[in-house]
């Protein structure tokens, strides 16, 4: 009997400028899945999948986004350094490349919004 299809994993990021945010995410290498505001799905190495949804006007966000998470990705063949270089380019802050003690390289990205995205190797 075959597995019952089910949904993977996925994040969803409320943002507050959505064209400047897939501007971004696909600058960075994310793929553009489909786009039905006020969400857009986008997607990292055919695996990840991340959701930009436009907040409404009348929810008033608080404080610093996503403070305490990192949303994690593979790096892909490319690696680290082409997505720092890519993220670099965007204007993004920039943190690593590091090497931590579970062997693997990483960079952070913050998004435009202030989300940090956590890109990650084989050390």
């Amino acid at each position: 009997m075959d597995k019952p299809q089910t949904m993977r994993s996925f994040v969803k990021l409320l943002v507050t400028d959505a064209e400047a945010s897939v501007r971004f995410y696909e600058g960075l290498g994310f793929e553009r899945i489909a786009s039905e505001p006020p969400i857009l799905r986008l997607q990292w190495g055919g695996e990840s999948d991340v959701y930009l949804v436009s907040h409404p006007s009348s929810l008033k966000l608080e404080g610093r986004k996503g403070m305490g998470v990192l949303v994690g990705f593979r790096a892909g063949s490319d690696g680290v350094d082409a997505v720092a270089a890519k993220a670099a380019a965007l204007g993004a802050h920039v943190e690593g490349p590091s090497v931590q003690p579970w062997y693997t390289r990483e960079i952070v990205v913050t998004d435009p919004d202030g989300y940090r995205l956590n890109f990650i190797e084989p050390a």
